[in-house]
């Protein structure tokens, strides 16, 4: 499949709003895989396929993790709102056919983040942060740090998520916190 079908492919499963933010973080990962050296298309492609399950309502959600056999950490059956990038890179594997293991795993962890992140999946991560549509305090600071650094974007993005929970009282993935760190320790050296 190429771009077009993909954006196709998300505009049946998708509100217009989520449509839309979609179309952004795709031309926003465009835009941080040509800054920092990394593949355009696959940029692109994790980028405009990242949220595809997201609208789907959470019973369907539930349907296809079990259809999919997709196992859930504690914490994960816990959080719904991470089961659609779960899913999402399961779906587009089944469905769609991406068999690209860097965009598998970007759409997987763009939510929580992870260890070792791939240039690829610190690259969605930011862009869905930072894409035009978004609007909250602290994005133009994430803006001007993604034109620095990923790595800086990152770790304000973490630091903003893991703030964000921990005042809501939520439970934080432990990807998330071994993101946090690792990119933290990778940056200090």
């Amino acid at each position: 499949m190429n771009f077009e079908a993909y954006k196709t492919a998300i505009r049946g499963l998708l509100g217009d709003k989520r449509y839309k933010h979609s179309l952004c973080v795709s031309r926003m990962a465009v835009h941080l895989a040509h800054r920092y050296g990394a593949d355009e298309k696959r940029a692109e492609t994790a980028g405009i396929l990242h949220d595809i399950m997201k609208d789907l309502p959470r019973e369907e959600q539930k349907k296809l993790l079990r259809k999919y056999e997709l196992p859930l950490t504690e914490v994960e059956q816990n959080t719904p709102k991470l089961w659609h990038a779960i899913l999402g890179a399961e779906y587009i594997r089944r469905e769609l056919g991406v068999t690209d293991p860097e965009i598998l795993e970007a759409v997987r962890y763009h939510t929580t983040g992870r260890e070792n992140m791939t240039l690829l999946d610190k690259i969605l991560f930011v862009a869905d942060f930072i894409s035009d549509d978004r609007d909250y305090p602290g994005v133009d600071e994430m803006r001007k740090a993604a034109k620095n650094s990923l790595e800086e974007a990152m770790i304000d993005g973490i630091a903003y998520t893991v703030k964000d929970l921990a005042e809501a009282k939520r439970p934080i993935h432990p990807d998330t916190i071994a993101a946090y760190n690792h990119t933290i320790l990778q940056s200090r050296l």
